[in-house]
């Protein structure tokens, strides 16, 4: 059986909760002070997520950079294949806020957005 030490995020707590089980199957959690720290421990040992935060190339811009982000949190596992996709990517003047830049980025059913505007020179 693996056991597990999850801090959680979901608010300022910050509550230390165990998690054991095998695989997919949770035998107990332990330490939560609300229910939706209980699901993200859940969700935490059987497939972590994080939202993917980066830049990509821009042409046609004073700027160089674009902040991106994942519209949703991805697949830890997945982050790798994330930013192989990325490293590849420029993206040309204008962009606006929250623009979709790639849809279903590496399979992982969240788009990755832009941060910002950027205006074209």
């Amino acid at each position: 059986m693996r056991e597990q030490l999850v801090t959680c995020t979901v608010c300022p707590l910050g509550c230390s909760i165990t998690v054991k089980g095998e695989a997919d199957k949770i035998e107990s959690v332990e330490g939560f002070t609300c229910k939706r720290g209980e699901q993200y421990a859940r969700d935490e040992f059987i497939c972590p997520k994080r939202t993917l935060t980066t830049t990509v190339r821009l042409t046609g811009s004073t700027e160089p950079l674009l902040p991106v982000r994942s519209s949703a949190p991805v697949p830890k596992d997945l982050i790798p294949s994330c930013m192989k996709i990325i490293r590849g990517l420029s993206v040309a003047a204008p962009v606006s806020d929250h623009q979709v830049i790639v849809n279903d980025i590496a399979g992982t059913g969240a788009a990755l957005v832009a941060c910002r505007e950027a205006k074209a020179v």
